[in-house]
């Protein structure tokens, strides 16, 4: 029997550099339905739950299919807190509901290209590592860390002081430095237990998931935005079906 699993979708209220991006329309629906449908969709969770600390998230979120328990205490609602408090927060509220989980998953709404696909596939491949604490979704770097640097003073400083024998990592070609993976925001999934006993949502042993595509194509500045709208309207990718009118709110969610 596979183990229980949750989808956490996080939304906090307001955002600093896009306004209200979690509920502002691409595509014709705010933008934390994707994450929901594509949770729901991919079969994979016993319950899919919004993390919000917004009325108005919570009632799109369940309009969309999500579960919303409880609001998601403002101390934990900062733009500077770690994941690990809200996670902790919503798996003993689950408990206490008596709906304990063996394992959660972190789809960020900032993901909107993140299909049921992809968690499927990723789902299979933590289910075949049983001996590892979680996967987490990464790409190759575009902007590779040893050609980075550290200022001190007048002067700077490699940040990784590394060669390929006599040539410093800063002054050689991209192809011939070791391929280095950023993680993203898509996809994060994980046993209940690391979060519970110890300090890290992800544990020692992680699972490399390599994205493909626009998987791991994350919104978090204005730019962004308007990338995810040109491919959209351009056709060059493919939104989770919803199959849902879009919600039905006047709210003025560009404000």
């Amino acid at each position: 029997m596979p183990p229980k699993a949750v989808a956490l979708i996080p939304a906090r209220g307001g955002s600093k550099r896009v306004a209200n991006k979690n509920i502002r329309p691409l595509g014709g629906h705010p933008l934390m339905a994707y994450s929901i449908r594509a949770a729901i969709d991919s079969g994979v969770f016993a319950s899919v739950v919004c993390a919000t600390d917004n009325d108005e998230y919570a009632e799109i979120a369940r309009y969309y299919g999500a579960q919303v328990p409880a609001l998601r205490p403002a101390e934990m609602s900062g733009d500077k807190s770690p994941d690990i408090e809200w996670i902790r927060w919503i798996l003993d509220l689950l408990d206490q509901q008596g709906d304990k989980v063996d394992v959660f998953s972190i789809l960020r709404p900032t993901s909107p290209f993140r299909r049921a696909e992809t968690i499927r596939r990723a789902w299979d491949m933590f289910l075949a590592n049983p001996g590892a604490d979680s996967l987490r979704a990464v790409e190759k770097c575009r902007q590779h860390p040893g050609k980075m640097w550290v200022i001190r003073g007048d002067r700077m400083l490699p940040l990784m002081p590394f060669s390929n024998g006599t040539t410093p990592w800063h002054s050689s070609q991209y192809a011939a430095l070791p391929e280095i993976y950023a993680q993203d925001a898509s996809l994060e999934i994980a046993w209940a237990r690391v979060a519970r006993q110890g300090d890290s949502i992800a544990g020692d042993a992680i699972i490399p998931f390599v994205s493909e595509g626009l998987d791991g194509f994350d919104i978090n500045e204005p730019e962004d935005w308007l990338l995810a709208e040109q491919y959209v309207t351009g056709g060059a990718v493919t939104l989770q079906s919803i199959g849902h009118a879009p919600y039905p709110s006047p709210s003025q969610l560009g404000a």
